[in-house]
């Protein structure tokens, strides 16, 4: 089972210009364009799948949704699936208390494959 970041945690590791972490926004495009954790990609899970699992991902994961229910499930798909140490943020997006961007440009091209 995949262990949980906390939002306290997620921010400090942000702040450390050396830590190499990605954070997974699964949550549904219009939902990533209203406010989503800054640097963060949205990927549905509707999109993840063998071309996302084989890209290069960096040494840590996170990945958030709504309320951190979905996040755990997800991350223990990616977690025996790609090469990184992969965590769920506690609580999803609404258990974020730190900095939120808007818009959609950190959205994934990917397109659609087997749902999760």
């Amino acid at each position: 089972m995949v262990v949980e970041t906390t939002p306290d945690e997620l921010r400090e590791k942000l702040a450390d210009e050396e830590c190499d972490v990605a954070i997974v926004d699964i949550r549904d495009p219009s939902s990533y364009a209203s406010g989503h954790i800054p640097g963060s990609e949205n990927l549905p899970s509707s999109t993840l799948g063998p071309e996302i699992f084989d890209r290069e991902w960096p040494g840590e994961v996170v990945v958030s949704c709504y309320v951190g229910e979905s996040s755990r499930r997800v991350a223990d798909i990616l977690d025996e699936n790609v090469g990184a140490d992969v965590t769920s943020l506690r609580g999803g997006f609404e258990g974020w208390n730190g900095d939120v961007e808007r818009g959609t440009e950190s959205e994934s091209d990917a397109g659609p494959s087997a749902p999760f």
